[in-house]
């Protein structure tokens, strides 16, 4: 029997993981800050991924918030993408109830499932950025998790905001799925399947 594939070591085990509920984008960034820091050339395989759609309601099972059947309906989800050289791929997500890395292909049948069978307004798009590009660009001032009230809506992180020379918020242009803007490439779901899905 062959042995279970396993990722090379260039990521936290989850329990040591920058990790707040809600912030999916700022913990992936955390995660390709702490790859840059334990290897470098490892940033050159991972890619950091958007998941949402023009209606901005995706659903994703799988879910911790979840009940362990129906899925959850968020307005974009943000999870991490390691391309291995020895053509093994895995998602790193810290909101699922999967394994911690998952294999790419189990994390597309068990959390994302098919496009076929769910309404058009529910089909997901995927933005794919390589994570050194992600880590040079991405800004967020987390003025979108505050009510009207300018309350949070969920505690933010206890580390200062992210940004970069140029913009203090531009996380609209991530979750965008139009492909003319922002930065990657947009996918469909079925697009993302066969280049990312049945790794050798």
């Amino acid at each position: 029997m062959q042995a279970a594939a396993s990722p090379p070591p260039v990521l936290a085990d989850r329990s040591d993981c920058c990790y707040t509920s809600c912030y999916c984008e700022e913990n992936v960034w955390k995660l390709c800050e702490s790859v840059r820091e334990r290897d470098p050339r490892a940033l050159q395989e991972i890619y950091t991924v958007f998941i949402s759609n023009h209606s901005k309601m995706i659903p994703i099972w799988k879910q911790k918030c979840g009940d362990g059947k129906d899925p959850v309906i968020w307005d974009y989800h943000v999870i991490l993408l390691h391309d291995c050289s020895d053509g093994q791929r895995f998602i790193y997500d810290l909101d699922t109830v999967l394994p911690f890395p998952c294999p790419c292909d189990t994390y597309i049948k068990e959390a994302l499932r098919s496009d076929d069978l769910i309404h058009k307004d529910f089909k997901r798009k995927l933005r794919v950025i390589r994570a050194d590009e992600y880590l040079k660009t991405f800004a967020s001032d987390r003025s979108h998790m505050k009510d009207a009230s300018n309350q949070w809506r969920k505690p933010p992180p206890p580390y200062p905001c992210i940004k970069t020379s140029e913009s203090s918020m531009n996380l609209d242009e991530f979750i965008s799925m139009d492909p003319r803007v922002g930065h990657g490439s947009v996918y469909t779901l079925e697009a993302f399947t066969g280049r990312f899905g049945s790794a050798v």
